[in-house]
This record gives structure tokens, sequence and C-alpha cells, in this order.
């Protein structure tokens, strides 16, 4: 550990070496030993701060939502490319990421509208309280398999967003 700190050794290089020892060589064994205390002590910090268990179920929902989020927007079985290729599956990858952040922006400028409409300053906080406490991977008002029309006609937006050849 010290020569970590001290930078002599890196991290790699130290688990490098104890991945080759035996498995009954005295430092590996320490080193087990105090991954379990640290472990241990993590366990009883859990069973007894509310907080951090409560902090801990917020970020496992966070992680589960963004699994069913990905799974929402792919088409078929989202576990298994359908590309050969490397460059296509990077390709429908990227895809499949423009199309999540084009639903998480689009629900933050529907947000933010909704903000700037709040008829009051109460209204407004309480709103503001809710977007805090809430994810903006919300999908439920999307048409994942509808036909999307890109024509200049159909670009014209509500929020007054230009399409990038009009807006510069």
């Amino acid at each position: 550990m010290a020569t970590i700190k001290l930078k002599e050794n890196t991290a790699s290089d130290i688990f490098r070496r104890l991945n080759s020892y035996s498995r009954q060589h005295a430092l590996y064994q320490a080193m087990k030993a105090f991954g379990q205390i640290i472990k241990s002590l993590f366990i009883l910090r859990y069973i007894d701060d509310l907080t951090l268990r409560q902090a801990i179920e917020r970020q496992l929902n966070k992680v589960v939502l963004a699994n069913r989020f990905t799974r929402a927007v792919a088409v078929g079985n989202p576990r298994e490319f359908t590309q050969v290729k490397k460059e296509e599956q990077e390709v429908a990858e990227a895809c499949n990421r423009l199309i999540k952040n084009s639903i998480i922006c689009w629900n933050y400028l529907y947000l933010t509208r909704q903000v700037e409409k709040a008829p009051d300053t109460e209204t407004r906080k309480n709103l503001l309280r809710l977007i805090a406490s809430h994810s903006p991977m919300s999908w439920a008002h999307i048409n994942m398999l509808g036909e999307y029309d890109f024509s200049e006609e159909k670009l014209r937006d509500t929020l007054g967003i230009l399409p990038p050849k009009k807006a510069a």
C-alpha cells in the first residue's frame, strides 16, 4: 500500500503480482483479510445508517431505470448485436445513444417550458422540487415504433428550436 501511495508502483502492478502468488502466500492472505475488514465495516455502516441505505437504493433505482430505458429504445433484442462488423455495431450503438439523448433533451425542454409557464412562485417551486427528485429518462409519451418525418415542413416545432441549417 505504501508503494502505491509513494507512486513507486501502480495498483495494477501490485494486483498482477498478487495474482501470480499462491493462495497460501502470506501477503495474499493479509490482503484478503484486509479486504474482509473493509467489507465488514461497510456492511455494519449500511445496517446502522438509514441515510446510506436510502442513497444506495436511489442509485440502484437509477441504474435499473437506465437499463429499462436502453431496452425500450432498442428495437428487437437489445442484448444482442445483429450487426456483424464492429463499425456497424458502433453505428447502431451511437444511434441508440442519439435517440436516448434526444428523448432526454426533449423532456428537459418540455419541463423547462412547464416551469416557465407556472402561474405563481409556489407552483414553480413545487415543479422544480419534483423535477429534481425524478429522472429525465421518461419515455411513456414517446411512440418508439412510430413513423418519423424529418421533412423541412415537419422540422418546425412549438419551442422555437430552428433546424441547424436555419439557425446559422
